[in-house]
């Protein structure tokens, strides 16, 4: 009978000692602080690694030094203009002061709830509905600053938050609804007549082209038509000047009286013309007075020939 006590014992005792093994040695993990409370008064943050501590006398907290999220859920604000609005977002933090976050807050996310819901209410209630619907990342940078003074007496650091979902009343998303349509249509008729101006411009600056290149091909058609008709010219009047040229060299060599009869010839044509006054250089007239003297020598006895000659005279 003694030995069965004596066994027992000796278990009991065994078991004693493992579990105060077990509650004198700590291990903490890189990210964990553990905070411990000798006789009820805190001695600090200890960690990582192996810990030890008294059984006894020392009581333990562990904290978590990650980054964590709370999801606070809807909450109904009014916004600045009167109009209620459906509202939740995700807050993101980490504790900074394992002690601070142990000592100054029994429950960090129900105060963190609350406050959160507090602080939402506080920045819409500072914000028309439009602003809050067209500036989340303002609103969410309020919320972050006002959040992180609350929570920064805790030791604990918000680090972000982002607004997940506004609800507006279905009112205002009726009107919201009709006012989109309204600002596409606007587009829509904007667009089409900037294609509308577009395409005028377009039209017009190829007819403006057109009409450059056409003035500028009739220009060139009338040098190039000018440039002929001056070669042309040239040609002629060197044509002109070969033939007199040939004509003055073979009058050199020509009798006079040869050339008298050229311009007898000519007269004879003139008085053939329809015209009823003619008009004779006096050049002509000394000429026919030589023709006249020719006559005289060659026919004296033509009365007729002659008379005609000095009427022509």
């Amino acid at each position: 009978m003694k030995t069965i006590i004596e066994i027992v014992v000796g278990v009991v005792l065994l078991g004693v000692i493992v579990r105060t093994l077990f509650s004198t040695f700590k291990i903490t993990r890189d990210y964990q602080r553990l905070v411990v409370f000798r006789l009820g008064k805190s001695s600090g943050a200890k960690g990582p690694g192996l810990i030890m501590i008294n059984p006894i006398t020392d009581r333990i907290s562990l904290v978590d030094l990650r980054e964590q999220f709370l999801e606070i859920p809807h909450q109904t604000a009014i916004t600045k203009d009167n109009a209620p609005i459906s509202i939740d977002f995700i807050m993101f933090y980490r504790v900074f002061d394992p002690v601070t976050s142990v000592v100054n807050i029994r429950d960090f996310s129900g105060a963190a709830l609350n406050i959160a819901a507090t602080t939402l209410r506080s920045v819409v209630g500072d914000m028309a509905l439009d602003d809050v619907l067209s500036k989340r990342e303002a609103m969410n940078t309020s919320l972050r600053v006002k959040l992180d003074e609350v929570t920064e007496r805790w030791g604990v650091k918000v680090t972000n938050v982002e607004v997940r979902e506004i609800n507006p009343p279905p009112a205002v998303q009726e009107a919201m609804t009709r006012q989109m349509s309204a600002e596409r249509t606007r587009r829509a008729v904007v667009t089409e007549s900037e294609g509308k101006k577009q395409a005028a411009i377009t039209v017009a600056e190829g007819q403006k082209q057109a009409d450059v290149l056409s003035a500028e091909g009739a220009q060139q058609a009338a040098i190039l038509t000018a440039e002929a008709e001056r070669q042309s010219a040239v040609l002629r009047a060197e044509g002109l000047a070969s033939a007199l040229s040939v004509i003055g060299e073979i009058a050199k060599g020509t009798d006079p009286n040869t050339i008298l009869l050229q311009y007898l010839g000519a007269l004879k044509e003139l008085a053939n013309s329809p015209s009823t006054k003619i008009l004779f250089p006096m050049e002509l007239t000394n000429l026919l007075s030589g023709v006249r003297d020719i006559v005289e020598r060659q026919s004296p006895g033509n009365s007729n020939t002659l008379r005609i000659t000095k009427d022509a005279v």
